[in-house]
């Protein structure tokens, strides 16, 4: 039988081996370790870790909490530390959930690095040079050039967004870590690139993105390798600069035209994905038909309308208004929209004839029975020339008063007797409707100064006159407004060079030596006054 001190002494034996079992335990932990344990109890400002040790491991609550302040873990839940310290004055051990989770993402970017594997990461600030990002708690650092592989336009616009990033350096003692984003850009770019090239073929139809525009074409990025629109294929119109159709960004369909499997040159075609509409444009605008387009452009000669994308028609500057114009610009302007007929068509040399005056009612058409010969007209003089002038009558007809039906008077040019815009009155002398000219006289308003002209000037009679012309075959005198005779070259003084004694606007005298009311002509003389003057001085 087992006395009481026997008892005793293996009780002290067994506790003394205990304790040292547990000591020898508790030295192998390191300051540094991770350990795994299990949350025991939660209080106020810690919770509380069984690590499988004489005593528990506490770890500040503050590690814990989430952005509203309240735990994200509980009882029972098992996680891994950090080994700070293994007593503190109250005989817990002290842990780091923060710490150890740290440790842990440094392996896993020191493992994504050995492994070449991605790791995800927040942009979190735009510095000098490039930006911070966050992977999983560690701030690493993001160059610029290594962002994306071409300049970021609104660098910005990148905090806050979550990519994938490939390690490109590590340094566990500095805490430095730098990333790119670039490199697996690159490497996406070079597999699809692969699988773009396997698939593609001449004539085939396929989608891509308009990655950057030139004055010569646009680049279309197919997936890994880009491709040239030529100007010349981006529309069956005319096109002068490619952002007329297109915008970097945009999403478009396109046909590979040729492809150069030695250098990697693919020529695309937009256009070629759909109809040539010079194809059915017979079928589609017979002529006489009537069709809306917008003015793209104007020349001296006419027009230029856009019915359709890659359909354009000329407005010559004579099927443009039943009056004439100087220039198209006077009747319209690039973007206007206009209602036109289809005049003719020829599709071999893509050419449409359009008329824009068949829209309208032609003022000609009863002009002829609305101003007979011998009617009075009221106008507004539109325009003078040296021939004459011009009286807007109606919209669309103007008529013209040669400058021969101005005045019975003589003049030098029509605008001693009237200006632009005066309202005038004229008698009309002749209407051609199929050529369109309206002939007029202001002239017919006045008195006729050779009515009876006969029975007012007879031979013999001597008259005072004003010189309004001098000529090598003589010299004009009105006699009175509207009413001139010829001083013939011989009738002039007798001795004196080819009427060398007179001068325009001169008074002088002179002698009526016939009266033709028929011709419209009076014969006077200068000579014969001289003469019975000398004789009289004789």
């Amino acid at each position: 039988m087992i006395g009481r001190e026997e008892k005793s002494h293996a009780g002290d034996v067994a506790k003394t081996d205990f304790e040292e079992l547990f000591e020898s335990e508790i030295k192998e932990l390191q300051d540094g370790d991770i350990i795994k344990g299990k949350i025991v109890q939660i209080t106020q400002d810690a919770v509380m870790v069984d690590i499988g040790y004489k005593s528990e491991g506490q770890v500040p609550l503050r590690e814990f909490l989430d952005k509203d302040g309240k735990p994200t873990v509980k009882v029972g839940d098992d996680i891994s530390v950090l080994l700070e310290r293994r007593e503190d004055d109250n005989g817990y051990i002290v842990l780091s959930k923060a710490k150890a989770d740290q440790l842990q993402v440094w392996d896993d970017i020191i493992d994504s690095y050995e492994k070449g594997t991605p790791v995800d990461g927040v942009v979190t600030q735009r510095i000098k040079g490039g930006f911070y990002v966050d992977v999983n708690g560690i701030t690493a650092f993001l160059p610029g050039s290594q962002v994306d592989l071409k300049p970021v336009r609104n660098p910005d616009k990148l905090v806050g967004q979550t990519f994938q990033f490939r390690v490109l350096k590590h340094n566990r003692r500095k805490n430095n870590v730098i990333v790119s984003r670039r490199v697996l850009l690159e490497e996406e770019r070079e597999v699809l690139k692969k699988t773009t090239l396997e698939n593609i073929q001449e004539g085939s139809v396929i989608e891509g993105l308009v990655k950057n525009i030139t004055d010569y074409g646009a680049f279309i990025d197919l997936g890994g390798i880009d491709g040239l629109i030529h100007l010349t294929d981006l529309s069956w119109g005319k096109v002068t600069h490619p952002s007329q159709v297109l915008k970097i960004g945009d999403k478009v369909n396109v046909k590979v035209l040729k492809y150069n499997k030695e250098d990697g040159k693919i020529s695309l075609g937009l256009k070629q994905t759909k109809e040539d509409p010079w194809l059915t444009v017979k079928d589609k605008y017979p002529v006489g038909a009537k069709v809306s387009g917008n003015v793209v452009n104007i020349t001296d000669y006419g027009a230029f309308i856009e019915v359709e994308a890659g359909l354009e028609g000329l407005i010559h500057i004579s099927e443009m208004s039943w009056t004439k114009l100087k220039h198209p610009s006077q009747k319209l302007k690039v973007g206007d929209h206009v209602e036109v007929m289809v005049l003719d068509i020829d599709p071999a040399s893509k050419r449409i004839s359009l008329g824009l005056k068949q829209i309208e009612p032609n003022p000609w058409i009863d002009a002829e029975k609305k101003y007979p010969k011998g009617s009075r007209v009221t106008g507004t003089v539109k325009n003078i020339t040296d021939f004459g002038m011009f009286i807007g009558i109606e919209e669309g007809i103007d008529g013209l008063v040669h400058v021969s039906d101005l005045t019975w008077k003589k003049i030098k040019h029509p605008s001693e007797l009237y200006k632009k815009g005066q309202e005038v009155e004229a008698v009309v002398l002749n209407i051609d409707s199929a050529n369109k000219r309206f002939s007029l006289s202001t002239k017919l308003l006045e008195r006729n100064p050779w009515e009876g002209v006969e029975d007012r000037y007879k031979p013999g009679m001597i008259i005072e006159g004003r010189v309004t012309s001098v000529a090598d075959f003589g010299a004009f005198v009105e006699i009175e407004p509207g009413l001139e005779g010829l001083v013939h070259v011989s009738e002039l003084s007798r001795g004196k060079k080819k009427g060398s004694d007179i001068s325009t606007g001169d008074m002088v005298e002179v002698e009526v030596l016939n009266v033709d009311p028929e011709d419209n002509k009076i014969g006077l003389s200068i000579r014969t006054i001289k003469k019975a003057e000398a004789a009289g001085e004789a």
